[in-house]
């Protein structure tokens, strides 16, 4: 796919400033500016982010509440429940609330949705499931509950009182709960906590717990350290996509350190499946531990992932961690069979200049893999793509955007031909009578000829400088290291080399020759550069410029630098 060049406009005065101020490269500064960081401060905290930094929890909306309700129900004996969800942000702000309250005596039980059976967040007929299998008092809904009014207001006529911890938008009103603990509640003026995922908030909530107990003189939590728990919120937020900026950049770097150090059987056991030999970063995260974690709530129950991460050694951990790995295989071979499908449908009858939105259903559709299947499809069309599971009665879908479609802005505009939707811009859930199919895809597409313009529908690729070959020195790139983790909202650098040749003959690479390794010049340097997925597409020829992410290539004990290729024009 080719993408619409954009490049950062270079500002050499204010990088030399900020280079000699903070005694880095240019190059690194430029990249610092592009992400929005010039101010000394602000630039320092990114670069040297420490748990210090952290702000006072009780300054998140109603936190102060929540825990003050958790307190009288520690000192009554209240049973608690924690009401989960089967995502990996889910899964690990539960293990971690479970451990922290069962460790400080709060008599807790656990329990995550069956997405076939009860379907997404708190439902009716999940809290109906959860009180007949864990009797309580009190319900703690974590990564859910913020658009629940109904069942909210259902458990509180029968004495159930509820604390919600969600970082999802909020319903207007809000949801009759005793706390909502939300940080999109913040007003003007307030400390931002927008960025954190639920785990993030699961941790906040601990420490606010500490932080009270400690204030009461409580000797348990005098003596508790929570800093162990940062290998679960590394996990869950780097798994949930969300901004790795402000506290998450804080929290996702200190808990990758304490994830390659962690002694918790469960993911030493998951790692053990996975293969993973080397330090793990948000690569291994993202693409080998959080899919396995995923792989259960996906296609069968979510608490195998909760019972793996709560498991007490090894031995009971290793066969639980093997199972997902099963589970993730299986959702691999699904996956792949409707991404075909879905394709093959799609190509048949596709027109570039009428179907600006794509919606794809069918019976035997797996809803547990129709959000992942949607964001392939939309990667080879680029298409804001909807694909629909279930059954006969009702499909249940999800549906994936580009830049300039807000896709909950128009499933509100579609209410009438749906049982269901919610979600923000870029992603949403809908549930439709298969009937109403065919006219949910012409009236998106309508609202989609009002607002998409010829340029949304090619892809943007936002490049942070120019660069010769000559730049890219080992040295550079430990300066460029000093971002990571990079990932949502800190994207990962991309550099550009103009008027570049082969120094060599390309070299096709994989088992289908899918990838091409290429070493590229300017006359007065090399790098070497590679293409992973480059297939049959049309090749680089004579003077030409590249498009690419810089990267430390570690191979048998020896580091170079590598170019991975993300596009190329003409010169």
């Amino acid at each position: 796919m080719k993408y619409r060049w954009s490049l950062a406009p270079a500002q050499p005065a204010v990088t030399q400033v900020m280079a000699a101020e903070h005694r880095i490269a240019p190059l690194l500064a430029q990249c610092l500016l592009n992400r929005g960081l010039s101010e000394p401060e602000a630039v320092r905290s990114f670069l040297e982010p420490r748990l210090k930094q952290l702000q006072d929890p009780f300054l998140i909306p109603n936190m102060d509440r929540a825990a003050e309700r958790l307190g009288r129900a520690r000192e009554r004996g209240e049973s608690v429940v924690l009401f989960g969800d089967y995502d990996v942000d889910g899964i690990t702000a539960s293990t971690l609330l479970h451990q922290f309250l069962s460790d400080l005596g709060w008599k807790v039980q656990c329990f995550l949705p069956r997405r076939l059976e009860e379907g997404y967040g708190l439902s009716r007929s999940g809290a109906e499931n959860c009180l007949a299998q864990h009797p309580a008092t009190l319900l703690l809904a974590v990564d859910c509950g913020a658009n629940a009014n109904d069942t909210i207001q259902w458990l509180e006529e029968r004495g159930v009182q509820v604390i919600v911890l969600d970082h999802h938008q909020v319903s207007d009103p809000p949801p009759p709960a005793t706390a909502l603990v939300n940080p999109q509640l913040a007003g003007p003026g307030s400390p931002c906590f927008r960025e954190l995922c639920s785990v993030g908030l699961a941790f906040k909530l601990a420490h606010a717990l500490l932080k009270q107990g400690r204030a009461d003189n409580r000797e348990p939590e005098i003596e508790y350290d929570i800093r162990p728990f940062l290998d679960l919120v590394a996990l869950g937020t780097i798994a949930d996509l969300v901004p790795l900026t402000g506290e998450n950049r804080i929290l996702v770097n200190a808990g990758l350190d304490r994830l390659n150090r962690t002694e918790r059987p469960g993911l030493l056991a998951l790692g053990k499946v996975a293969g993973i030999q080397r330090r793990i970063t948000g690569y291994e995260v993202g693409f080998q531990l959080a899919p396995r974690l995923n792989a259960a709530g996906r296609l069968e129950d979510a608490l195998e992932s909760l019972h793996l991460l709560l498991a007490p050694d090894l031995a009971s951990a290793l066969p639980i961690a093997r199972t997902l790995d099963t589970h993730n295989r299986q959702r691999q071979d699904i996956e792949k069979t409707i991404v075909e499908q879905v394709l093959e449908r799609v190509r048949s009858r596709f027109d570039p200049a009428t179907d600006l939105v794509l919606v794809e259903g069918d019976s035997n559709w797996h809803i547990g893999v129709v959000g992942i299947v949607a964001s392939r499809v939309l990667q080879a069309f680029y298409r804001p793509t909807f694909v629909l599971g279930g059954d006969e009665a009702a499909w249940r879908g999800s549906g994936r955007s580009i830049e300039g479609f807000d896709l909950a802005q128009a499933l509100r505009q579609c209410d009438d031909l749906l049982l269901k939707h919610g979600g923000h811009a870029m992603a949403a859930g809908l549930t439709v009578d298969p009937e109403q199919v065919p006219a949910l895809r012409d009236r998106l597409n309508d609202i989609a000829r009002q607002r998409l313009k010829p340029e949304h529908l090619k892809p943007t690729l936002r490049l942070d400088a120019e660069v010769t070959p000559a730049d890219m020195t080992l040295e550079s790139l430990h300066e460029l290291n000093r971002l990571q983790q990079t990932g949502m909202g800190n994207p990962a650098v991309r550099l550009c080399m103009r008027q570049v040749t082969h120094q060599r003959g390309l070299m096709r690479m994989g088992s289908d020759k899918q990838h091409v390794k290429m070493w590229v010049t300017d006359g007065r340097a090399t790098c070497e550069a590679v293409w992973w997925g480059a297939g049959q597409g049309s090749l680089p020829v004579g003077q030409f410029d590249l498009a690419f992410t810089p990267k430390l290539n570690d191979y048998q004990g020896r580091t170079t630098v590598q170019l991975q290729v993300a596009d190329w024009q003409p010169a």
